[in-house]
């Protein structure tokens, strides 16, 4: 499970884009995974074969907690990649889910690890069945011995359907007396509903499942909790909108931001400094510069502050990059994280790669597009874990200056105020004094309003 910004603990997997067998290369998305800001597309970063996905979809793991085993060129089959234990900052406890952590010297293998070598040791009796986390739950909530169960998933593994259709069959040999009584006191219920439910404070009794074989789901749970509280439901009433799910996921998001922030404010030593820069010369260029341009070609002046930022990183490149551990380490690319606004609240802030690089015709594209897809929640892995400094620009709202928080590891955060009446704009600087100070400071604001001055060489 990736990081996904400072503000990630923990990630619920949906769905997987790839399959055992399957052959990956770097770059390739191989699942979406909902943080509590977005879904998102995770890629890998190795090329080799998919030899098992060990998590199921609708299970919410911490980070750091190995989804999937992939063989790459000249490995053996059966041997998974050594794995990086989480930090217990990084991964806190789960209910349901233990986090990949190096085992005791003399201590059994984990579940990884017995996955990934079945045939290096004999398998102890508590662990003879190759199951994946969701399909040994279930088979304890149904009551299925996985004894009788025959698995087919990866190198006989058993999944969650295989546990659903024992249980299934089960259900049909017995009487139906018995089976009335059975069902009638056991509750089908996914693990993702469970942890909604007590989320919620919902009684799983009272919610109507709409899930294979009537199993109750987390929608079923949402439902419930939006409806109108009255005595009895009626099973043949119309179902009420999901109107909570779009608060709780705002909610969530609030939570995320005000965690990374605190600890932003607790860890990082902020320094601020502003900057009021001439923008006549600029905005002039621009109008000229659309003049000859077609419509939906025309340029914001978001992008020349864009381009200006990220060239003025180049010559102090003590604001891009990022601190780890006890020292900073400086960035060989300039990533630009965007501040972006959600419609239902809250904000994202992805990275616009290598903009020093690029046409300021070819930032304007790559901006909206990013903006387009942050707000319909389709964003990639690497434009949120890529970011080496942060741009917000809240002069749309009329907001003169802006003093923003370091998003860590990050060192500096860049913020741009409203242009005012004499076509000046405010340019200020949340810099990490561990990384750089004030006079470094000065200089890369100074380079911003250099680059500025000259358009014409964006």
């Amino acid at each position: 499970m990736p990081s996904l910004g400072a503000d990630m603990e923990a990630g619920t997997l949906i769905e997987w884009r790839i399959k055992p067998g399957q052959h990956v290369k770097r770059g390739d998305i191989v699942a979406v995974v909902d943080t509590e800001k977005a879904a998102i597309d995770v890629e890998i970063w190795v090329e080799g074969d998919v030899e098992a996905l060990l998590i199921e979809p609708g299970v919410r793991v911490p980070v750091g907690t190995v989804l999937a085993i992939v063989r790459t060129a000249g490995e053996a089959p059966g041997t998974a990649p050594a794995q990086a234990a989480p930090s217990p900052v990084a991964a806190p406890s789960v209910p349901g889910v233990a986090p990949i952590r190096p085992a005791p010297a003399g201590a059994a293998p984990g579940p990884a690890a017995r996955a990934a070598a079945p045939s290096a040791q004999a398998p102890a009796p508590a662990a003879r069945h190759r199951a994946s986390p969701l399909a040994r739950r279930m088979a304890q909530d149904l009551g299925v011995n996985l004894d009788t169960v025959s698995g087919t998933g990866p190198g006989g593994s058993i999944t969650h359907e295989d546990v659903q259709r024992a249980a299934a069959s089960a259900q049909a040999a017995a009487a139906p007396p018995a089976r009335a009584a059975a069902e009638a006191g056991r509750l089908r219920v996914s693990p993702l509903a469970r942890r909604r439910a007590r989320e919620l404070g919902v009684d799983l009794a009272g919610v109507q499942g709409t899930g294979s074989e009537g199993a109750i789901t987390q929608s079923d749970v949402e439902r419930l909790a939006a409806a109108p509280k009255v005595p009895q439901v009626s099973a043949a009433a119309p179902q009420a909108p999901t109107v909570a799910a779009p608060k709780d996921r705002a909610a969530a998001m609030r939570r995320a931001i005000a965690q990374a922030m605190a600890r932003s404010k607790r860890e990082i030593p902020h320094y601020y400094l502003g900057l009021e820069i001439g923008f006549d010369r600029a905005l002039t260029w621009l109008e000229r510069e659309n003049a000859k341009r077609p419509i939906e070609e025309r340029l914001l002046y978001s992008v020349l502050l864009i381009k200006a930022v990220a060239l003025a990183a180049r010559e102090v490149p003590e604001v891009n990059g990022f601190w780890m551990g006890d020292r900073f380490q400086a960035s060989q690319s300039v990533h630009v994280g965007m501040a972006i606004a959600l419609r239902g609240g809250g904000l994202v802030a992805p990275a616009l790669h290598d903009p020093d690089q690029k046409s300021l015709t070819a930032i304007m594209r790559e901006l909206g597009d990013l903006v387009s897809r942050a707000r319909s929640g389709s964003l990639r892995s690497s434009e949120m874990t890529d970011p080496t400094l942060t741009l917000t620009n809240l002069g749309e709202q009329g907001v003169d200056q802006v003093f923003g928080i370091i998003f860590p590891p990050q060192v500096a955060l860049v913020g741009f105020g409203r242009i005012g009446p004499r076509r000046t704009i405010y340019a200020s600087l949340s810099g990490d004094h561990r990384a750089s100070d004030g006079h470094r400071g000065g200089l890369f604001l100074a380079a911003i309003d250099r680059r500025l001055q000259a358009p014409e060489t964006l």
